[in-house]
C-alpha cells in the first residue's frame, strides 16, 4: 500500500498494531533549534535516525549528543542513529537549525541495552551495475554488525547509483515464516528522490501469474509491504532512496525467497549474494 507524502504533525505513520504491517513502527519527527521531543513504544524496539539535521538522544537517562550531520538531503553525509529499547521513554532535542527524525521500530518484548551508531560505524554494501540497470548502494544502520544487540529490528537506507534503474530486484518476497526458504518480515519504505521532482513505481505481485499493482512513487512516498513480490525502479534522470524498515516474526535474519521465473537473475547481478548475506 502506498501513503501519500503528507503532513503527519510528528504523529506515526505505521502505528503500532497496524493491521497491515504489524510488526512495523514509522515516525517522521521534524523539529527546529531547540525543540524537543518525546516518545515511549511499548511492546517495539526503536531506532532514531535523522535524515537531516542534527539531535541529542536521552534514554531514559543515557545521553547520546550529536547525532546525525547531514545538511540539505539524506544525500550530504553518512547515517547515524540510535537503537532505542522496547517501551524506554526517550527524549530527543535538535541542536541544528532544524532535523527532520526518522523513527523506525519492530515489534519485540524484551528490553535490551540502547546505543549509538555513528558514521564510521555505518556498514556498507554495493552491487548491481549499470549495465544490468541494478546498481545500488546499501548503507546498513542496524544490520548484521549488530545481530547480538538488537531483537527484530533491521534498518538501512538503499540508494540507486547513477540515474534510474531497478531496485529489489529479482522480484523477492518475505511474507511467511517457513524456513529455511523464507521468513516472516514485515517492511515499510520511505522514499526520497534527487532532484525532488523525481519520481519511480513500486511493483506488488501478492499473488504468483497474477497482475499486480503499480504504485506512482514521489519524494516523501511511503510503502508498507505486508505481502507479496516488490521490486522498484527509479524513473531515467533521477536519483533516488529509500530508508528501510524490516521486523521479524520470530527471528531477526532475513531470508528472501526469490520468484521461481526470475531467480535465476541472481547469478547475473554482480555482488547481490554478498548484499542479501548482510541482512542478519
Amino acid at each position: 500500500m502506498h501513503i501519500p507524502p503528507h503532513d503527519n504533525a510528528n504523529r506515526p505513520i505505521i502505528d503500532t498494531g497496524d493491521a497491515r504491517v504489524p510488526l512495523n513502527y514509522f515516525n517522521i519527527v521534524k523539529l527546529k533549534r531547540g525543540d524537543a521531543f518525546e516518545y515511549r513504544v511499548p511492546g517495539y524496539e526503536t531506532a532514531i535516525v535523522p535524515a537531516t539535521g542534527t539531535v541529542d538522544v536521552d534514554v531514559e537517562g543515557e545521553c547520546f549528543d550529536g547525532i546525525g550531520h547531514r545538511g540539505a538531503d539524506v544525500w550530504d553525509g553518512e547515517p547515524e542513529g540510535v537503537y532505542v529499547p522496547t517501551a524506554a521513554t526517550t527524549r530527543l532535542v535538535c541542536r541544528s537549525e532544524q532535523a527532520e527524525v526518522f523513527i523506525a521500530g519492530a515489534k519485540f518484548d524484551q528490553a535490551l541495552t540502547p546505543f549509538a551508531v555513528r558514521a564510521a560505524d555505518i556498514d556498507k554494501v554495493q552491487y548491481g551495475s549499470d549495465e544490468t540497470k541494478t546498481h545500488r548502494k546499501i548503507k546498513h544502520i542496524l544490520g548484521t554488525k549488530y545481530r547480538d544487540r538488537v531483537g527484530r529490528l533491521l534498518v538501512s537506507e538503499l540508494f540507486t547509483v547513477g540515474q534510474g534503474g531497478w531496485s529489489g530486484f529479482p522480484p523477492h518476497k518475505h511474507d511467511t515464516d517457513r524456513l529455511p526458504l523464507e521468513t516472516r518480515h514485515d517492511e515499510t519504505y520511505n522514499f526520497r528522490f534527487r532532484p525532488n521532482h523525481g519520481f519511480g513505481l513500486q511493483l506488488v505481485q501478492r499473488e504468483d501469474g497474477k497482475v499486480g499493482d503499480a504504485y506512482h512513487l514521489v519524494d516523501g512516498s511511503t510503502v508498507v509491504l505486508e505481502k507479496g513480490y516488490h521490486p522498484c525502479v527509479a524513473a531515467p534522470g533521477y536519483e533516488m532512496y529509500y530508508f528501510t524498515i524490516l521486523g521479524g516474526l520470530s527471528q531477526r535474519p532475513l531470508v528472501q525467497f526469490f520468484q521461481p521465473a526470475h531467480a535465476y537473475q541472481i547469478e547475473t547481478i554482480p555482488g547481490i549474494k554478498d548484499m542479501i548475506a548482510k541482512f542478519k
